[in-house]
């Protein structure tokens, strides 16, 4: 297996315009651009899947921070945060409950 190396969005673009170009050869692309085999299987895919998007750099950055690529994307973001919301909704109603709990058994303590 040949060892990776750092490569730039448009590096990586022209490495994939010039693989669907030679119709698909991974490994001749390689060999060529001296990357690995599924690296160059992965952006491809991504490519075709995404376009130029799926060739960008996402690794490190915060999924709330990042552009949605496509909308089912943009749908998963939105669903997470409105779970979240409700996480908090459901804590502070556990919270003002337990509250109420202790006030009304100080009032009958008195």
């Amino acid at each position: 297996m040949k060892q990776g190396r750092d490569t730039t969005k448009e590096e990586r673009l022209g490495i994939v315009k010039d693989c669907l170009a030679s119709g698909k050869n991974y490994g001749e692309m390689a060999l060529k651009y001296q990357v690995s085999y599924q690296q160059v299987r992965t952006w491809t895919l991504k490519y075709e899947e995404l376009g130029e998007a799926g060739l960008e750099d996402r690794r490190g950055k915060r999924k709330k921070d990042q552009t949605p690529r496509t909308e089912l994307e943009a749908a998963q973001i939105e669903i997470e945060q409105l779970k979240h919301k409700l996480y908090l909704a459901e804590m502070e109603n556990h919270l003002l409950k337990k509250l109420d709990e202790i006030v009304r058994r100080d009032a009958l303590d008195k």
